[in-house]
């Protein structure tokens, strides 16, 4: 029944599940030693509008202050100043693959302390290590908050996120990372999504590029590139030449389901072997509304509770036993169950119980 179903409602509404196409190399895998850097410094941003930080609350952000501060010769020892114009924040930023000295990248400025907003602020110089601990940029500049704070004597509303924000090309780069592409003799293709039949197609679709073998896979997730036997001038001559080569990829069968919002996403590979499904909803519904027995004025007696309960059960409409015949793809099986009327919540409940039988050949992902 259910397959009838969806074989009616797919052909109403039109194919629902697009065949695989072809996708460029470059979206499927990463050249090895072609990465980005993560960059993160600890800076100071000053000209709030009082929406800084309170020092006596954070008090790392005096001493930054006066850090900065003893730099441009300025001597605050002993001094007490409670400004609330200026916040610390943590600043990070992405050093993009064969970035050169000068170069200007975008940075994100984060507060740390208790300041509330950013909006208006600017990041005093501020460098940037990365993971070796070396400096690789600079930033300095106006920060772009991404939200706005409006406060009252009895109401506040805060609309987005104000106590963070960007600087577009608020850094500049300052050292280069050291990376020789041209001495590379060979080169390893990374897949983002191992597999075995996507590496062998990679290779294939290389080595029939360049009329000989240069490609070879070596694992799921590899598939080595030889430089010298390409007859390229160099390494990113020959990447420039692949990396818009179209290969078509193979995936495996997956379900992921989100309780949170009902949502169900599949791939188009899911199978489900014949089974029988049979779904309702049980409610049972328990009021208690007592009543107060009270005697007539000047009478003998006392006020009483009396309990009244009301008890009842309740079916609420679902599936009754519904066989799927084997091989039913998962698509027809959820369009059968979107037309039965069937929530989200319950479908996922029926999928797992599906995947538990056995009968749902796919990884089933819960989020």
């Amino acid at each position: 029944m259910l397959r009838l179903i969806g074989v009616i409602l797919c052909a109403m509404l039109g194919p629902q599940i697009v065949q695989a196409s072809p996708i460029r190399l470059k979206d499927l895998v990463e050249f090895d030693g072609v990465r980005t850097n993560d960059l993160v410094g600890y800076g100071l941003v000053v000209g709030l509008s009082g929406t800084g930080d309170g020092l006596r609350n954070a008090p790392f952000t005096e001493e930054i202050m006066v850090n900065v501060l003893e730099r441009l010769g300025v001597n605050v020892t002993g001094e007490q100043f409670r400004p609330k114009n200026v916040a610390a924040v943590i600043v990070t930023a992405s050093l993009p693959p064969f970035a050169r000295a000068g170069s200007p990248i975008d940075v994100t400025v984060s507060a740390i302390g208790d300041a509330s907003s950013l909006l208006g602020g600017t990041l005093i110089m501020t460098p940037l290590n990365a993971a070796d601990g070396e400096i690789y940029a600079v930033a300095q500049g106006t920060i772009i908050a991404g939200g706005v704070t409006a406060q009252g004597d009895a109401a506040e509303v805060t609309q987005g996120v104000p106590t963070a924000g960007v600087i577009p090309s608020g850094a500049t780069v300052e050292r280069e990372v050291a990376f020789d592409l041209n001495a590379l003799t060979s080169l390893r293709l990374a897949l983002r999504t191992p597999d075995f039949t996507t590496a062998s197609r990679i290779e294939a679709v290389i080595n029939a590029d360049f009329g000989r073998h240069v490609a070879m896979m070596l694992d799921s997730g590899t598939v080595q590139l030889d430089i010298g036997a390409t007859h390229m001038p160099s390494p990113a001559h020959a990447l420039g030449r692949i990396e818009n080569l179209l290969v078509e990829p193979e995936r495996k069968a997956r379900v992921v389901v989100d309780q949170a919002s009902g949502t169900i996403v599949m791939g188009e590979d899911v199978r489900i072997s014949r089974v029988a499904v049979s779904q309702g909803n049980l409610t049972l519904r328990i009021e208690e509304a007592p009543l107060v027995s009270q005697p007539n004025p000047f009478s003998p007696g006392q006020t009483v509770v009396v309990p009244r309960t009301d008890v009842g059960i309740e079916q609420e409409p679902g599936i009754g036993l519904a066989e799927v015949s084997g091989g039913t793809s998962l698509s027809e099986v959820v369009a059968g169950l979107n037309a039965l009327g069937v929530a989200p919540r319950d479908m996922i409940d029926i999928l797992k119980s599906i995947k538990a039988s056995g009968a749902l050949h796919a990884e089933f992902i819960v989020r």
